[in-house]
């Protein structure tokens, strides 16, 4: 911004212009007369005269002319009165989006969870916030539970669906346990697998496996389970913790991947992908441990930030959590 562009703002302002003298102008041009401008505003006829006469030498400028009926305002007059309606909607404006952020009606929520939960609960959760509360930004964040952790804790979440992880700190957050987290295997839809009559778990070690890296929590509990089934752990295994990347691999080999059986049942369905994928009903006990809603302890959630918990709430409760 120039010198002279920061000499010219406020100008006004600067000058003696005041907040009455706004509404007064609007008024004056939406009634044509003093005494009815004075009149909305709730001052006297001689207090009404005296602002317009101060708000001409602000102006430099006559800003109506007197007639025998009342008023006419001047080109300048409507400018101003024009100016001063604007000034005065966005005021109501700001009014109405304050009340709607007090009262949970507009307002950014950000929120994390693990991919299971994400198309369980968030998912569902949102497509009600578009019809029910509109104004409420949602920004999601779908990641593994110790980048989640370390989200809320650096308060980039308002809170996140998943797990606290044994190096956080407990008594810095709040939980609501849920669940565990039942795994599935998913295939491509034309996988040798599943055009096999009786297929078993052990059939599917002979293939390749899309996984967690090493140490992800659902890879240990993949592997834990393997192990504590009797059966020995796939040979080839490609780490990522990408769905994308999973998928897309999933979708042109014959690899298996281990995924949350929420997401293995949203992809198999027609709308997810086509339904180009297939879940293998081969471990029907695999679960990852419990996870839980989890906010930073002793914050009582800002007005929008309650009310998409309370929606979140619900859908656990429909999903008897």
């Amino acid at each position: 911004m120039s010198q002279d562009d920061y000499k010219r703002r406020d100008e006004l302002v600067r000058k003696g212009l005041r907040f009455s003298q706004i509404r007064l102008m609007a008024a004056l041009e939406e009634t044509g007369q003093i005494s009815a401008a004075a009149a909305q505003m709730a001052i006297t006829q001689p207090a009404a005269s005296r602002l317009l006469a101060e708000l001409n030498r602000t102006t430099g400028t006559e800003l109506y002319e007197r007639h025998a009926r009342g008023i006419i305002l001047t080109e300048a007059g409507r400018r101003f009165a024009a100016s001063a309606r604007a000034i005065l909607r966005q005021l109501d404006d700001a009014r109405d989006q304050i009340a709607e952020l007090s009262q949970g009606l507009r307002g950014l929520v950000r929120i994390g969870a693990v991919t299971g939960p994400a198309l369980e609960i968030v998912l569902p959760v949102i497509r009600e916030l578009r019809v029910t509360y509109p104004e409420i930004e949602v920004a999601v964040i779908v990641d593994t539970s110790d980048k989640l952790s370390e989200a809320l804790l650096s308060h980039e979440l308002d809170f996140y669906i998943g797990r606290l992880l044994a190096d956080t700190d407990a008594r810095a957050v709040e939980m609501r346990p849920i669940g565990p987290e039942p795994v599935g295997l998913i295939v491509r839809l034309e996988h040798p697998l599943t055009r096999k009559e009786g297929v078993r778990l052990e059939d599917c070690l002979v293939y390749d496996w899309v996984m967690q890296p090493p140490g992800g929590l659902q890879r240990r509990a993949v592997e834990t389970y393997l192990l504590e089934t009797g059966y020995r752990l796939p040979q080839r295994v490609l780490g990522t913790s990408s769905l994308l990347l999973t998928l897309a691999i999933i979708s042109e080999t014959n690899a298996i991947a281990p995924v949350a059986r929420s997401v293995g049942e949203f992809y198999t369905a027609r709308s997810g992908l086509g339904g180009n994928i297939r879940l293998l009903d081969v471990t029907p006990d695999l679960a990852v441990s419990t996870y839980s809603l989890i906010q930073r302890h002793g914050e009582r959630p800002p007005p929008p930030v309650a009310r998409v918990l309370d929606l979140i709430g619900k859908q656990i409760a429909r999903l008897g959590g």
